[in-house]
């Protein structure tokens, strides 16, 4: 493995962290930036400020106006996008849009793609990911899904209830996961795509969660025999969870990156904090008890990052990465959480307070141990797979 970063990379690394620190973090005091996300006037500006200065949607392939970024490319520009939360905002790069726009190129039909991704990677339109069930339905075990799609002619028609659904006020389309009969017969889950607003698709209550990162908020929805066409079935019928690997195991390596970015930023500014504040005849860095926890942030920030390119390689040589993935995704969610909790007490009062972002990035980071499979449901797996060596 060659961990050099060409100079072409270092300087769209560059002009990313540029655009972040002189034109994105502005905006972290904005007041349309709410309990349920960004709103969607911001992210709109936030985005035109991103495709001027030509950094919109670097992950998509240069056929849908992207930069066709490889994965380890992608790890580079997001950790520096992810310095403000918004900065993944603002180059359309925030899940759910980042994931689902990867799941289209891989799996959608050209028309499909015309349709929906490429207005989505010009940063017109938002989507969302229909997937997680409240209770008794499918949230870590998918085979518990209840939302099914009943072949009737040339339609599919859907009914359940989906929650937890990042995006979905204000979404352009979603896609939709469903148990799928046809004939009778239960065929598997299957993924549909469908245009918003559209009949018997409704959100029943925005969720009030304890992060605020992603723009629509999180929503319950309830499906009443909302009709799809067959012909917007995404893949194949009963493909569902196959496909849905195809867009999890790469998004979950990229929360990782973006979250590593808050991270770093959390530690830059407890750093700069414990240089200058001053307690007991000297400052806050030169006491072991507040040194060690930075010494500590550097080696988990250190370890993370190689850990996510060695993933990322992994997945530009070919490789389905899902245990890599799954061990990557646990360790980076607990290690950024233990950077940004000490990076609270090294503040100490202040680190309470919105004085700075550091508050903000607590509260959001914390939800990472939990979606895209919580660390329990990932440890379950690897053992798993451990069990079956000898």
């Amino acid at each position: 493995m060659d961990f050099s970063i060409p100079d072409d990379l270092i300087a769209l690394r560059d002009r990313t962290r540029a655009f972040v620190r002189d034109v994105v973090i502005p905006f972290e005091h904005d007041p349309r930036r709410g309990a349920h996300g960004p709103q969607e006037a911001l992210r709109t500006d936030l985005v035109n400020k991103a495709r001027e200065a030509g950094l919109l949607s670097p992950h998509v392939s240069k056929t849908w106006g992207g930069l066709g970024l490889s994965h380890v490319e992608k790890a580079v520009v997001f950790e520096v996008a992810g310095y403000s939360m918004l900065g993944p905002v603002a180059l359309n790069i925030a899940a759910p849009d980042e994931g689902n726009m990867h799941l289209l190129e891989m799996v959608a039909s050209e028309a499909q793609k015309q349709r929906w991704l490429d207005p989505m990677s010009a940063g017109t339109a938002r989507s969302c990911f229909l997937m997680t069930e409240p209770h008794p339905g499918a949230g870590s075990d998918p085979a518990l899904m209840k939302t099914v799609a009943v072949k009737d002619g040339d339609d599919f028609v859907i009914n359940g209830r989906k929650w937890l659904i990042t995006g979905a006020d204000g979404a352009a389309f979603a896609i939709i996961m469903a148990r799928t009969i046809v004939s009778g017969e239960d065929v598997g889950a299957t993924m549909f795509l469908t245009d918003l607003p559209v009949k018997g698709f409704s959100v029943v209550r925005d969720l009030d969660t304890m992060d605020s990162s992603f723009t629509g908020g999180h929503s319950e929805i309830d499906l009443k025999d909302v009709r799809i066409p067959a012909s917007d079935v995404l893949g194949e019928v009963g493909q569902g969870f196959r496909n849905a690997q195809v867009r999890l195991v790469p998004a979950r390596l990229t929360h990782c990156m973006r979250w590593l970015g808050a991270a770093q930023r959390a530690h830059d500014i407890a750093s700069d904090y414990a240089r200058r504040r001053e307690a007991f005849g000297k400052p806050l860095i030169a006491h072991e008890g507040i040194g060690f926890q930075l010494a500590d942030n550097e080696i988990d920030l250190h370890t993370t990052r190689l850990g996510i390119w060695h993933t990322a390689w992994l997945l530009d040589q070919g490789e389905r990465a899902s245990a890599e993935s799954s061990m990557i995704k646990v360790h980076a969610s607990e290690a950024v959480w233990r950077v940004v909790d000490r990076c609270v007490q090294i503040l100490g009062g202040m680190g309470v307070t919105r004085d700075t972002e550091i508050e903000r990035i607590f509260r959001d980071i914390r939800a990472f141990r939990i979606y895209d499979g919580p660390s329990e449901v990932h440890r379950w797996s690897i053992s798993r797979k451990l069990a079956k060596v000898g």
